[in-house]
């Protein structure tokens, strides 16, 4: 069950980020370092220092954010929540993405910051009323993370590559990704694969059929299945099912998703899903030494909690006593009734004599 090797490839130029997603709130978080004022309508607070450059103009970018009206605290945007970051464009960003991308271009790799943007460089005077759905004249308050970018002088976005240029482009993440696995460097690795399924957006795939299609998904099932193994060594399990579950929404029978869940199911304690899907896995892959491993453990698991609870039970409820024989209970009856009869006779004879 680990990554396949791949051959070496020469990589574009890119950054890292490192660390965990932040949790989700309820709102946008409270930030206590100073305001920077980046533009009129655009300040910054800096939840955690990057490192490295920041991005020139047509420097692709890619971010992960959430979004919340500023006088509502309505939320209505997270690209945490849907496992897929945003590709920017520096310059050639959307308008409503306007005061974004100033925020963004101030940002080293690795950082997060809290961003001000007023209603003129968001969403403008009319907001929108589909997806997202944001209200006229709505201030916006952005948490956001840079995860990396590429220095790209052209400024050629996704949309404008052919099916083979993002492809290629996804999988070259995706071998730097795995180089920088097997050096153990978990968080460079994801980050890595995060960028890889970006260029492999729900947006493409639903275009794509054939032999295109099995190219995509020979290199984006992959990245989630790696993403899988990197967020169970860091102990981040429901990140790790959700990867394996995208992977088994495409191909029902990938072994390595069903053990990898299953893995990652049976940390969180949900027991009876994970061996589900062990045994489906085995059925694949009935010859498996780690799949039966993984069956054996549980079973085992399962004997260690039925053996407490009985310990448990046993304290709260005694011991069970023993059952008296039919025999004994015809013998005490039977003593009884002699002596009511003794004490009958008695009292008869103390009668008579007075």
């Amino acid at each position: 069950m680990e990554i396949v090797e791949e051959n070496e490839i020469v990589t574009e130029n890119t950054a890292f980020v490192h660390g965990e997603p932040p949790q989700d709130a309820a709102g946008p978080p409270k930030v206590e370092s100073d305001m920077e004022i980046l533009h009129e309508e655009v300040k910054k607070q800096i939840i955690k220092e990057g490192h490295g450059q920041k991005p020139s103009k047509y420097s692709t970018c890619f971010l992960h954010y959430r979004a919340w009206t500023e006088t509502t605290k309505h939320k209505f945007d997270d690209t945490w929540h849907e496992q897929q970051p945003l590709e920017l464009v520096l310059g050639k960003e959307k308008k409503e993405m306007t005061g974004l991308a100033i925020g963004v271009s101030s940002m080293k790799s690795g950082e997060r910051a809290l961003l001000h943007v007023g209603w003129e460089l968001g969403y403008g005077k009319e907001g929108s009323f589909s997806f997202p759905n944001v209200p006229p004249m709505a201030d916006i308050l952005y948490e956001v993370e840079l995860i990396g970018f590429d220095e790209t002088k052209e400024g050629k976005a996704r949309a404008d590559m052919t099916v083979e240029e993002r492809i290629g482009a996804a999988d070259r993440r995706k071998m730097d990704g795995n180089s920088l696995f097997k050096e153990d460097k978990l968080e460079e690795a994801m980050q890595q694969y995060e960028m890889a399924i970006a260029y492999m957006g729900d947006d493409f795939m639903f275009q794509l059929f054939g032999k295109y299609r099995d190219m995509a998904l020979a290199v984006k099932n992959p990245c989630h299945l790696n993403m899988a193994a990197c967020l169970i060594k860091l102990k981040r399990y429901e990140e790790a099912v959700g990867h394996c579950s995208i992977v088994l929404s495409e191909d029902e029978n990938n072994v390595k998703a069903m053990f990898r869940r299953g893995k990652a199911r049976a940390e969180l304690g949900q027991t009876d899903a994970a061996r589900e899907d062990f045994l489906k896995a085995r059925k694949y892959a009935p010859e498996d030494k780690a799949i039966a491993r993984e069956l054996r453990m549980l079973a085992e698991q399962d004997k260690a909690i039925y053996q407490k609870q009985k310990e448990i039970y046993k304290g709260i409820f005694g011991p069970r006593p023993e059952p008296k024989s039919k025999r004994g209970n015809w013998i005490i009856r039977l003593w009884h009734w002699l002596l009511s009869l003794f004490y009958y006779m008695f009292r008869r004879e103390r009668v008579k004599a007075d």
